[in-house]
């Protein structure tokens, strides 16, 4: 795989991990570039025996993934391939699935704040382990006046259960790593300076085993069917996000500094500011 054909991702492999740092300043917003290219470095993956984990992390130590680009509208036809490819999910839900269902272990390495389809790769992946004093992640969609529309609301339930994934999914608060380790979100909380090194070895131990071992473990405990839940998911999303308060809320955001670092550190806040006045 060669990492120079990627604007958004750098890629490396070595000793059967994959290592793809994910890098869109100036906050890490998942474009229709992000998408395409996650994709095709997770389809090109899928074949190669040699690689046995998939470590994802990110460019930016305070944030991993923002949410999806709120202007993503404009890129959509661009994206019209990639969709025809993944036929059972929508475009965001697609980049989830193929998390849940690569034969390669992937792992989130998260350092920084994740939030709502940032929050949703996260949980999509096999293992994830969060930094504790700088690590956050929110499902903070309704905030915007939508529901998740990449699988957040099937994901959080096959995770934490229904009653914490109603808790996250309508209160739209950022929670810290121990948090999100006690629901059940991510694996655990990892003292920050002990990060890089916890994953490296997690990721080494897996990645000595043999890939028919690794493909043994995978078929024994396969990935919740959300099929049903996840096409229900996608007719509410296109419902209200083509309402005239989620188009007011996200215009009132990106005028206020959303997608900017400043506005991003505390997304939440901001998004309430701009409820408020509507």
């Amino acid at each position: 795989m060669n990492s120079d054909q990627y604007r958004t991702l750098h890629v490396g492999v070595d000793g059967g991990v994959a290592r793809i740092t994910l890098d869109n300043p100036p906050v890490n917003v998942i474009n229709g570039t992000m998408i395409r290219e996650l994709h095709d470095a997770l389809r090109t993956l899928r074949d190669d025996r040699s690689v046995r984990v998939v470590v994802f992390s990110s460019a930016d130590p305070e944030f991993f993934l923002a949410h999806v680009d709120i202007r993503i509208a404009g890129e959509l036809e661009e994206l019209e391939e990639t969709a025809r490819r993944n036929p059972d999910a929508n475009l965001f839900q697609g980049v989830g699935e193929l998390l849940r269902h690569q034969p390669q272990v992937t792992v989130v390495k998260l350092a920084g704040k994740a939030r709502a389809g940032g929050a949703e790769f996260v949980a999509a992946a096999d293992l994830a382990f969060a930094a504790r004093e700088t690590a956050g992640i929110g499902q903070t969609e309704v905030l915007m006046g939508i529901v998740p529309g990449g699988g957040g609301t099937q994901y959080l339930r096959d995770r934490v259960g229904r009653n914490r994934a109603l808790e996250l999914l309508l209160a739209g608060d950022l929670v810290d790593a121990d948090t999100a380790a006690a629901y059940g979100w991510i694996n655990r909380a990892v003292p920050a300076r002990e990060l890089d090194a916890f994953v490296d070895e997690v990721a080494g131990r897996i990645a000595a085993l043999s890939p028919e071992l690794i493909a043994a473990v995978k078929r024994l405990v396969p990935p919740t069917d959300l099929a049903e839940g996840l096409r229900a998911e996608d007719r509410e999303w296109a419902e209200l996000v083509s309402g005239e308060r989620p188009a007011r809320l996200m215009t009132g955001a990106l005028a206020r500094g959303a997608q900017t670092p400043a506005g991003e550190r505390d997304l939440e806040s901001l998004m309430r500011s701009v409820a408020a006045r509507l």
